[in-house]
């Protein structure tokens, strides 16, 4: 057994036991529980300090361990309804509408199948390695002084190889996740009330920076080949943007790849509009096996710094390895620097530590192939399995990369009905409309192959969905 068991099972035979003593009663001592119970000394400490932490017990050094009072609830009388008034009378204060952020970060809970979740389950995780990789994060030399505000310059060199010319280390800054790249690119470059181009569908996180930081998402139509660039010169004629927020590679959710007769026109676009190209590019490093690579990154081709590149670790390793690249030329650089140090002084040096020693290994390399191997298999596992249960549903787009499916529904399903059927029937899937920035064209789920344990899951997760399906009135 673990020690992590260990104490979990330490911890709720204590707990089960707390009602025999007296409120400040006292416990029997550490040695006497190692004696009794026949565990270590390590794992009786950790419960005990398992219990404090829950204020279950109390510790009193030198006297021992007692068991606490019950905490009181503190009514609460106040009256907050003014918030109300001082908060809707204020013309430059925006509701904040995370509605897609918080779909996509809520856990279902025990026993329902997760298709829905934008993160690795921790069995894709490179756990092992990024235990190791912290570890000897924090015997460098300095690991816990301030790190420089641009980031530390081994991980902005590994960041500017890794997307390649024309990035260099000075063209990058290393930011706290693609989420945060995102909003500090977006505040940087866009001005409050103004346009910002978006594929369509797209990213329910970008819609939300941009809508908390004052911008209006104005939606540009894509099909398997990326966005359209005819509909595109059109927007950005129409509307007068200077913002473009794209995701080339494996775009979610529909998984398209921006094709190579394409790249081109869009960057010619923007730049004929003095605009500028975010290029969201979250998922490169989860390309699938046996398909063909995708294209370089749109900033390779672009001389000019119209592209303002985001590349993150977040996707591949962890979602608490929260280390991202924001890559850009010219004065837009200094404009994203300045914002990130006002709102984030700098990405903790222990993080961008363990990050360049996580990439800097061997491990990187394998853990990427066996994540590409296991994502590739979980999408065949899903595609076979809807196929299989679902055979009147439209066929989906098989995506080469990423971790999702877009599946259209039959015009006359109800996605938000059929969503709340899945989870009643054991399975979270997303509805489509979170995706799209103004009305949608028709119904839509987004799959998540990815925040399961198994493929196993997955195929019991569609067929979980398939008897919501049927079991729906008409």
């Amino acid at each position: 057994m673990s020690d992590g068991s260990s104490v979990a099972n330490l911890v709720t035979q204590l707990r089960s036991e707390l009602e025999r003593y007296p409120i400040d009663g006292k416990l029997p001592s550490s040695r006497e529980l190692v004696r009794q119970l026949k565990v270590s000394p390590v794992t009786v400490s950790r419960a005990i300090a398992a219990l404090a932490s829950e204020g279950l017990v109390i510790t009193r050094p030198g006297a021992g361990v007692f068991r606490a009072p019950p905490r009181r609830e503190s009514a609460v009388t106040g009256d907050v309804s003014w918030q109300e008034v001082s908060l809707s009378s204020q013309s430059g204060l925006r509701a904040i509408d995370a509605t897609g952020v918080l779909t996509a970060l809520s856990d279902p809970p025990s026993g329902v199948i997760d298709l829905n979740g934008g993160y690795t389950h921790p069995s894709l995780q490179p756990e092992r390695e990024l235990a190791a990789a912290s570890a000897r994060a924090g015997r460098r030399p300095g690991a816990w002084t301030r790190p420089p505000i641009c980031g530390l310059p081994e991980l902005r060199a590994w960041f500017a190889r890794d997307i390649g010319s024309p990035v260099n280390v000075e063209n990058v800054l290393v930011t706290a996740g693609g989420q945060s790249a995102l909003t500090t690119a977006l505040r940087a470059l866009g001005a409050p009330g103004a346009p910002v181009l978006v594929e369509s569908p797209t990213y329910p996180g970008m819609l939300a920076i941009a809508r908390a930081s004052g911008l209006r998402p104005v939606p540009v139509p894509i099909d398997r080949d990326g966005v359209r660039p005819e509909l595109l010169a059109d927007a950005f004629r129409d509307t007068g943007a200077r913002l473009f927020v794209c995701q080339p590679a494996f775009q979610n959710p529909t998984g398209a790849v921006l094709c190579a007769e394409r790249r081109a026109e869009v960057l010619r676009i923007a730049r004929d509009a003095g605009a500028f190209v975010i290029e969201d590019d979250f998922a490169r490093l989860m390309a699938h096996p046996g398909s063909p690579a995708p294209p370089p990154p749109l900033v390779a081709d672009d001389p000019d710094g119209v592209v303002v590149h985001i590349r993150s670790l977040t996707k591949p390793a962890s979602p608490n390895l929260r280390i991202s690249a924001l890559a850009a030329r010219g004065p837009a650089l200094e404009r994203l620097r300045g914002l990130h140090a006002v709102e984030s002084f700098f990405v903790p040096r222990p993080l961008q530590e363990t990050a360049l020693e996580l990439v800097s290994s061997p491990a990187w390399a394998r853990h990427l192939r066996t994540l590409a191997a296991a994502l590739r298999e979980r999408r065949d596992v899903a595609v076979s399995a809807l196929r299989e249960f679902l055979p009147s549903w439209r066929a989906v787009p098989v995506p080469t990369g990423g971790y999702h499916l877009w599946q259209p529904l039959p015009g006359s399903a109800d996605e938000v009905t059929l969503t709340s059927a899945a989870f009643r029937a054991g399975v979270a899937v997303t509805p489509g409309r979170l995706y799209f920035a103004a009305e949608a064209p028709g119904p839509y789920l987004r799959l998540s192959y990815v925040s399961t344990a198994t493929g196993a899951q997955v195929r019991d997760g569609i067929r979980r969905l398939s008897q919501a399906y049927q079991e729906l009135p008409g």
